[in-house]
């Protein structure tokens, strides 16, 4: 059994697709896919050992996947990441721009070395990726770029690094889709919201308590997962998305629509989610924890 994947088995046959942090959550997800369909995916990460548990999942439904360790932060690293890749399979057709991570900190307690990590790897490391896949290759062969925001909208308490990070990688990315265009290189954005992926595990127990109410304020009641995300930036590398550039695919269940002059939110629902990915495990804060609010099944 391989991944559930609505799209077609060739959609990206003879393709390269890089997925930075591709070693766990949804990087791992979307290389999954993205395999599934035809893909070489080239996934890089910090932890080799991760890489290696996620090479040999798409290998043994038949994927075809090569590893990369590289720091998205380190300049020189990344250089020889992408020029390294481009000799080993001939080109670059996508970039998925996943990598990334933060910490919970109210914004007078963010220190400026802090702030300052959280902006290098959520944005200076996806720019650095993106403007040397664009001169290595794509400013000659065109491509795709996918770049990982996030539900920022009306602002993130207590994150307040990172979403000073994803906003800036939302006007990088409508700038460079600007820039780049006339080259044949379409740059997109997904902004995820509630995920329930293995990330929600890594947080502290005050944050932890915060998550586990998350899906009273959400319209449609529960968590994402990670194959729904997984699908939307599938779609924007596919060649259906082929007139989309500089645009935001929210992935968030309506989050930045509900408004507290609209009273409580219905608790019951009918949202299904999909769920293509075969090997996703929810994270234990939602299985072993407390219940969660709201009747709607967990994604």
């Amino acid at each position: 059994m391989g991944y559930n994947s609505i799209y077609r088995a060739d959609l990206f046959a003879g393709q390269t697709i890089i997925v930075t942090g591709g070693g766990s959550g949804i990087g791992r997800c979307t290389a999954h896919e993205l395999a599934s369909l035809g893909a070489t995916v080239a996934i890089v990460g910090r932890n080799l050992e991760k890489l290696e548990t996620v090479k040999a999942e798409i290998e043994a439904v038949g994927g075809k996947v090569s590893i990369w360790v590289c720091d998205i932060r380190e300049e020189a690293k990344v250089i020889e990441t992408i020029g390294a890749i481009i000799e080993r399979h001939g080109g670059i057709n996508g970039l998925v721009n996943n990598a990334g991570g933060q910490y919970r900190m109210p914004l007078r307690d963010i220190s400026t070395k802090g702030f300052e990590a959280v902006v290098r790897n959520n944005l200076t490391g996806g720019f650095i990726f993106m403007r040397e896949t664009f001169k290595l290759w794509m400013e000659q062969h065109g491509g795709a770029i996918v770049n990982m925001i996030a539900d920022i909208w009306n602002g993130w308490p207590n994150y307040a690094h990172s979403a000073s990070a994803r906003g800036g990688m939302w006007t990088l990315t409508e700038s460079a889709a600007s820039e780049w265009a006339s080259y044949g290189v379409r740059v997109n954005a997904v902004a995820p919201g509630g995920i329930a992926s293995s990330g929600l595990d890594t947080y502290e127990p005050e944050a932890q308590k915060q998550i586990l109410e998350f899906p009273k304020a959400i319209p449609l009641q529960r968590w994402g997962n990670a194959s729904e995300i997984s699908s939307a930036i599938t779609y924007l590398l596919s060649p259906g998305a082929a007139y989309i550039t500089g645009a935001c695919i929210r992935i968030d269940g309506g989050a930045p629509n509900a408004r507290v002059c609209w009273g409580p939110l219905r608790e019951q629902c009918n949202s299904t989610p999909f769920d293509g990915f075969h090997l996703e495990q929810p994270p234990k804060l939602l299985t072993e924890g407390p219940k969660q609010h709201s009747s709607c099944k967990p994604a």
